[in-house]
Formats: structure tokens, sequence, C-alpha cells
């Protein structure tokens, strides 16, 4: 067992817990039974797994699958998990995987995408991950300015789902988006000003949708490409919402029309 906060290895693993430290070794951090339970169920082969002997008890044949993939597998005492992990209370595993092969890229033909711009909290992106799984979106595209796909917060907030999805940082979005109305797919991009609301929309179409921030929305460039605009209707004082709840009900909305609801 690995007792010492001083051991090389933790001392390489805590390094992951910075963005320059994920770049410098280009490995993902993982963090939580669920994600290495996705990580299982998909094969991916692990360059580390750690996990204290209480975590091993409890999870013998989801370790037995973890070490089977993994490169190096080590017990660690409770008090090296909780300097390696972000978290304040880990669960009792951590993991770290290459970045060379993920996220899958998002898919060059599609039905129903979203493309994010300047969408910064990892938290908020991890729960439009798992949401867009859940209501079968088959692609994502995210702006350069953006949070890191690989952000550990993240990767938690998509509870697995983030292995399930093609996604992809683009340079330039707008023509990323014209790429794929050559295809036939009609851009809609939400804003508070549009006189169209999202339920008035056919979802039915191939669509792209289109989100911003809470703060600053989408660009001029991006509502310039858009083919519709629609928006989500509020109370007097209200702003806005935060965009994770945004993107869940629009792509709920698309969900329940193509299903005939």
């Amino acid at each position: 067992m690995i007792t010492s906060l001083q051991n090389p290895l933790v001392k390489r693993l805590r390094k992951l817990r910075q963005l320059k430290g994920r770049k410098a070794q280009l490995l993902y951090l993982l963090e939580g039974t669920n994600l290495v339970e996705a990580v299982c169920a998909g094969e991916y082969f692990l360059e580390t797994v750690c996990c204290t002997e209480e975590w091993r008890g409890r999870y013998p044949q989801l370790w037995e699958a973890a070490t089977a993939l993994a490169e190096r597998s080590e017990v660690v005492a409770p008090t090296v998990l909780e300097a390696i992990a972000t978290t304040v209370h880990p669960d009792g595993v951590i993991a770290t995987l290459s970045q060379a092969n993920l996220p899958l890229a998002p898919p060059k033909q599609l039905s129903l995408g979203l493309v994010l711009e300047r969408v910064q909290d990892p938290g908020n992106l991890g729960t439009m991950v798992r949401t867009a799984v859940a209501a079968g979106v088959e692609g994502l595209w995210l702006s350069q300015d953006s949070v890191e796909l690989g952000n550990p917060k993240l990767l938690r907030a998509s509870v697995g789902a983030w292995f399930g999805l093609g996604m992809g940082v683009g340079e330039d979005l707008a023509a990323v988006v014209r790429q794929y109305q050559g295809q036939g797919l009609r851009a809609i991009a939400t804003s508070p000003t549009a006189s169209k609301t999202y339920w008035e929309m056919d979802w039915t179409q191939p669509s792209l949708i289109l989100l911003g921030n809470e703060a600053a929305g989408l660009s001029q460039e991006l509502l310039a490409v858009a083919d519709e605009q629609v928006s989500i209707p509020l109370n007097s004082g209200v702003e806005s919402l935060n965009v994770a709840i945004a993107t869940a009900l629009l792509l709920y909305e698309a969900k329940r029309q193509r299903q005939g609801y």
C-alpha cells in the first residue's frame, strides 16, 4: 500500500489536478466509481488506477476489471487518495486515461447536434453532456474559449456520459455550422429577443442547436449564421436561465416531437 505523499507516482498524479499537468502528461484524471465503471464498460485502457482498501473490498469485481485494463494498479491510503483527487471527499478510486483517442470526434453527419460557445463552468458542461446523451444528441462542438473537455469536474458531472458522445473543439464554430448546413441541417440559435418560442419550432428536421453562456449569450457571428432563432420565455425579473437547464428544455422538446408525443 502506498502511504506517502512523497511517492513518485503520487507526486505525478497530483499534478493532474491542474490543466498544466494534464497537458504535460496527456492524461485525464478520472475520479469516482461511476467513471471507472464507464471506462471498464467501454474497455478503454487505463494508465493507472488507484483505490483505497475499503473501496476494493466494496467493489471487488470492478477492481478486477479495472486492473485488467490498467498498466499500473495500486492500493493507496485514504490520505493519499484525498491528496490526488480534486474532490473534498473522494469515494475511494481514481484512474488516469490517455488523451490520445478520447473524446470521440463528432460524426460528420448527424440528425441532432449541439454547438456551445463560451461555456466556462465545468459542472454545467458536464450536465449538458449527460443530458445530450440521454436526449439522443449525436455530436457536440465547443468553442476554444470554453472549459477544457478533460476538466475533472466536467467528467464527474457527466456521470460517465462523456464516453458516449462525440465531442470536438472548433477554432471557427461558424465554419462548423456552415459545414453541417451544407448537409441539410438547420442551425437553431437561442436568443432572448427571438419572437418564436422553442416549442413552436419543428424539431423533427435535422438540427444543430446553438447556445452561449448565460451572461453573454451567442456571438453576433453565430447568430448571423443561424437559420432560425428561438427564445425560452421568462417571467419579468428573470434575466436568463442556467445554460444547462436551457439545453435540457430544447433537447427534450426535440425528443418529444421526434417520438411523436
